[in-house]
This record gives C-alpha cells, sequence and structure tokens, in this order.
C-alpha cells in the first residue's frame, strides 16, 4: 500500500479523498459479505429445525417399540414393601412373606493398644478367610493400629478395617477396636478373621480374633428370605443377598424394609394409564415443537405504513417447499387415522385449525379402558409414522434438512471465497489510488512552487510612470 502524507504539495486530505472512493469501490464486496450474513441465518434456522426433528425422531422410535405403549406399575399392599414392574412383567398378582432382612458382617476385635508382634518382634500376620474358603494374608508395616487398617483395606481381602476408640487401660494409655466389615451384603460376604497365617489357619494353630474376651459379631452375614405361597405345600423359600428379590416374577422385582417382615402381602401388577398418557402427552408436545419452529419461520406477516399501505413480510424460510413439505409430512403422520382403524382422535390426538395439535388425557383413558390392546397398537404405529418422517427430515447427510444445510453452507462457503478475493482487490486499488493522488499532490506542489516563484519575478519588476506628451 502506498504512502501519504496529507496535502504537503496541495493540501488536499488524500486518506479522506481515497477512503470516500474506496467505500465505494467495496459495494460490490459489502453484498458478498451481506449474501453470506444471509446464508448464516439461514443455516442457524436449520440447524435448529433439524434438532428438533432429530429430538422428535428419537422420541418416536423408542415409542413406536413393541412394548413401549404397554407399562405395568406394581403396588403392594404392605407399608415396608415396595415393587417394580419391568417391561418384561405380565399383569396379575401374586403372595409374597418377607421373613428376614440382607445383613452384612461386622466383626470388632477386643480392645487393643497396638497390634500384637510373633516371636521376632515384627508385627503378627493378619489372615482373613472369605465364605468360599480362599484366604488372604495380611502383614501390617508396623505393630500400629494405623497400619494394620491401611494394610487391611489395601488387601482386597473380604473386609475393611476401621479403627475405633475404646477407652484407656489402667494407664490411661488409649484403647481401639478394630471393626471389620464385609466388602459384600448377604451370605457370600461371611468372613473370619485370624492372627496368623494362612497355614496356620489350616491347621488350626491360628487365633480366631473373635474368641477373644471382648470380641464380637455385632452383625452376622446373612441373606434376605421371602416365601412364596407360605402355608401351602408349594411354599418356596427365595433368597437374596441385598433386600431387593429380583424377579421374583419375570419382570417384578420386591424391596423390603424392617417394616414389611413377617407380614404376608399381595403384589399386583397392572396397566399403568398414567405413564401411557405421559407418552402420548410427550410425542404431542415434541411434534408441536417442530411443527411451531417451521410456522414461525414461513409465515408471512403484514403490516400497515403511515400512509395506509400495507406490506407483506416473509420469515426466512418462506417459500421452501423442502420445509414445507416436512411439516406436512409430519402432520399427516400424526393425523391420519391407524391400519386397525382408530382414528387419532378417538385416542385423545385432535389436530387444530392451525396445525398443531392438542392430547385429550381424558379421552386415552378412555380408549385404553374399552380396548387397551387396540389402542397401544395404534400409538405404537403413529410413533413409528412420526419417527420415519422426522427421521426423513433430520437423518445425517441423507436428510431433508441436513442436505439444506449442506446446500447453503457450500454457497456460504463460495461467497468467503469471493469476499477473500476482493480483499485484494481493494487492497491493490487503493494502493493504485494512493499512487495516484500522490502524484496529483507532488505535480500542485511543483507548480505553487513555480507560481510562487512567478510571482515574486514579477513583483521584482521595475515599474515606469508615464511620461506627459506635452
Amino acid at each position: 500500500m502506498g504512502v501519504s502524507v496529507n496535502g504537503l504539495g496541495s493540501g488536499l486530505d488524500i486518506t479522506s479523498i481515497v477512503n470516500s472512493l474506496m467505500a465505494a469501490e467495496a459495494l460490490p464486496q459489502q453484498q458478498l459479505k451481506q449474501a453470506q450474513s444471509d446464508q448464516q441465518s439461514l443455516m442457524t434456522v436449520l440447524r435448529t429445525l433439524n434438532t428438533k426433528a432429530a429430538a422428535l425422531g428419537t422420541l418416536a422410535a423408542k415409542l413406536a417399540l413393541p412394548a413401549a405403549f404397554n407399562p405395568l406399575t406394581a403396588a403392594s399392599t404392605t407399608t415396608g414393601i415396595t415393587a417394580t414392574a419391568g417391561t418384561s412383567a405380565t399383569g396379575g398378582s401374586f403372595d409374597l412373606t418377607v421373613t428376614q432382612l440382607a445383613r452384612t458382617q461386622v466383626d470388632v476385635t477386643a480392645q487393643l493398644g497396638a497390634w500384637p508382634t510373633d516371636g521376632t518382634g515384627a508385627p503378627a500376620t493378619l489372615t482373613l478367610v472369605d465364605s468360599a474358603g480362599a484366604s488372604t494374608e495380611i502383614t501390617p508395616a508396623s505393630a500400629s493400629l494405623d497400619d494394620v487398617v491401611s494394610a487391611v483395606n489395601a488387601s482386597g481381602g473380604p473386609a475393611r478395617a476401621l479403627k475405633v476408640a475404646a477407652g484407656t487401660d489402667a494407664t490411661g494409655a488409649p484403647l481401639y477396636r478394630l471393626q471389620l466389615t464385609s466388602t459384600r451384603s448377604g451370605a457370600a460376604g461371611s468372613f473370619g478373621a485370624f492372627e496368623g497365617t494362612a497355614a496356620q489357619v489350616t491347621a488350626g494353630t491360628a487365633t480366631d480374633l473373635m474368641s477373644r474376651a471382648g470380641a464380637a459379631v455385632v452383625s452376622p452375614a446373612q441373606d434376605a428370605k421371602a416365601l412364596l405361597y407360605a402355608g401351602t405345600p408349594a411354599e418356596q423359600v427365595i433368597t437374596s443377598a441385598t433386600s431387593t428379590f429380583t424377579d421374583v416374577v419375570p419382570g417384578v422385582s420386591v424391596t423390603a424394609t424392617a417394616a414389611g417382615v413377617g407380614t404376608a402381602t399381595t403384589i399386583t401388577v397392572s396397566a399403568d394409564t398414567a405413564a401411557v398418557a405421559k407418552q402420548a402427552g410427550d410425542l404431542v408436545t415434541s411434534v408441536n415443537d417442530l411443527l411451531g419452529a417451521i410456522a414461525s419461520n414461513t409465515k408471512v406477516s403484514t403490516t400497515s405504513g403511515a400512509t395506509g399501505v400495507s406490506s407483506a413480510q416473509g420469515g426466512l424460510l418462506t417459500g421452501d417447499s423442502t420445509v414445507r413439505s416436512i411439516s406436512t409430512a409430519i402432520t399427516d403422520a400424526v393425523y391420519r387415522p391407524t391400519s386397525n382403524g382408530r382414528s387419532p382422535s378417538e385416542i385423545g390426538i385432535v389436530i387444530q385449525r392451525d396445525g398443531t395439535f392438542t392430547f385429550d388425557q381424558d379421552k386415552l383413558t378412555a380408549a385404553l379402558a374399552a380396548d387397551a390392546p387396540g389402542t397401544r397398537a395404534a400409538l405404537s404405529e403413529i410413533a413409528g409414522r412420526v419417527a420415519t418422517a422426522a427421521n426423513n427430515a433430520s437423518a445425517p447427510a441423507s436428510g431433508s434438512i441436513s442436505q439444506l444445510i449442506a446446500g447453503r453452507q457450500s454457497v456460504s462457503n463460495d461467497l468467503g471465497t469471493r469476499i477473500a478475493t476482493w480483499d485484494q482487490r481493494l487492497a491493490d486499488r487503493r494502493t493504485q489510488l494512493l499512487a495516484v493522488y500522490n502524484a496529483m499532490d507532488t505535480a500542485l506542489g511543483t507548480l505553487k512552487s513555480q507560481q510562487s516563484w512567478l510571482t515574486s519575478q514579477i513583483a521584482g519588476l521595475p515599474s515606469f510612470a508615464p511620461q506627459n506628451s506635452k
């Protein structure tokens, strides 16, 4: 770019002159930038529509699965006993009596000031034996109970340790107990704790820590137990390592607390009408979310000016046939009758004059009461049709909205290339203009110098007084 020092020769503001000329020269580039901005705005709207269509497609596909509109709920007649029903459950009832809860084994040792040592003065080995008979030998770094706790917890054995204050001895020195808690609930989490090696445990020469005075098994390991068909020849005992009995019958799990132990309980599994209504309502809401976004970007608004003349303003997507076809496909998928002859309005999905839908839960509840299988089948079919229409719009690469976005992006990229080309063109043009005006400034400066010299020369010429002719 040329360098200009304004008007040294001519007094002209060359920078302002060139800037004014460049503003006119840059108009084509400004038009390109505006066109690119318009493309970016369109892509932003299209990406929003694509996100809404993808969310609708995901929800609808989930609801189109065979058991989606067949949720069940499980109820218990006893406080302290709760039940849940999964997708594999079937309607019906059964009786159950929980007789005991699961427990995790907790042992505490006798009072200790320090961990015992062996004949060499080294810390004695601690061995934990799990319910399967596997032994874990633990050798503390020292006789400090803190080191014992650290060694136990790092061993990966069947129990974890905790040091608990337990008063003082006769000299006032502090005493502690080691609390050992099973890492597993239920009978499978039972363990034994011995002072001695694994070989000594096997030989029967190791000392059982719970055999010492003051030691105790605070909580023995046990499984939860329950009876099916209690008091009948078909009585059956079921167990669980936790207080939840999984799949007591297929798809039904029962969880007990102390309040429910010992009481005969009836578990009833039935259709969850409220859950079906929520699913249908969520589908309608998602459909309206997409249709509303399309409508707001394709509508034409009319305004009246001060002179009373009306003018129309279209949305960013007004006139886009692809977007209109998406709206039509979604609408058709929702309101068209199903293959079993059910009209969506009969099951609570009603189209409005503005093209959106409302959901009537009372109608759906009545339809489920009159024909649950047929109503669920109709809902599933509608969801499947919506999923297809939404996925046709939003699928990566192949979706119609995705293709629109790709096309707009291509246009935007091309405009960006043309804008960059204009940057260089305008820079070159500015250099040319500066060179021209700087040369003109120099020429005018030379002329002004010549003018000044001529003026001074003329002023220095002698003057002659006119002579009288008489």
